[in-house]
């Protein structure tokens, strides 16, 4: 059976942006458990400050179902309706495969 790979998500949203990113990021989980592509349980949201500049973001800590659904996702129009999306509206984006320490 495919192991899960657990990632974590960091979006940078631009100046101004913040609020409808967010809209789109509720819409991100979704997407990815209809097609099939993550492990069950729910993700991990959360909307972060950095300490020092104030600047809003977002981190999703979430499991795909095996080491390829994310390839699998690049394929699938209902995922690329909010990935495509998503892309102007960031300054940055930061995915780190994670595993217990």
């Amino acid at each position: 059976m495919p192991r899960p790979m657990t990632v974590l998500v960091t979006y940078r949203p631009r100046k101004g942006k913040e609020a409808t990113f967010s809209r789109l990021l509720a819409r991100h989980w979704p997407a990815l458990k209809s097609a099939g592509l993550v492990a069950p349980g729910r993700p991990r949201l959360f909307r972060a400050r950095d300490k020092r500049t104030g600047r809003r973001y977002y981190v999703e800590l979430f499991a795909w179902r095996d080491a390829r659904a994310s390839d699998r996702a690049h394929r699938m129009p209902e995922v690329l309706a909010v990935w495509g999306p998503m892309e102007p509206l960031l300054e940055s984006l930061e995915i780190a495969v994670v595993e217990p320490f």
